[in-house]
């Protein structure tokens, strides 16, 4: 998901999808540590997505 996309989402949705982020993304780790995992690409393109949502919510709490 790029920054454009998030950037439409309001408050509400962006937390949402903060917390369904992280949720998969130890939902990954966990399929990591037990050889599960056929896509490893997957957890840093989570946690990149994790960044942009803390950024924007950042961003929008400073006024920029």
């Amino acid at each position: 998901m790029d920054a454009k996309e998030l950037r439409a989402l309001d408050a509400g949705e962006l937390s949402n999808k903060l917390v369904d982020l992280r949720k998969e993304l130890f939902n990954l780790r966990f399929q990591h540590a037990t050889a599960q995992l056929e896509n490893t690409q997957r957890i840093p393109a989570v946690k990149k997505d994790i960044a942009r949502i803390l950024t924007i919510q950042t961003q929008r709490a400073m006024g920029a």
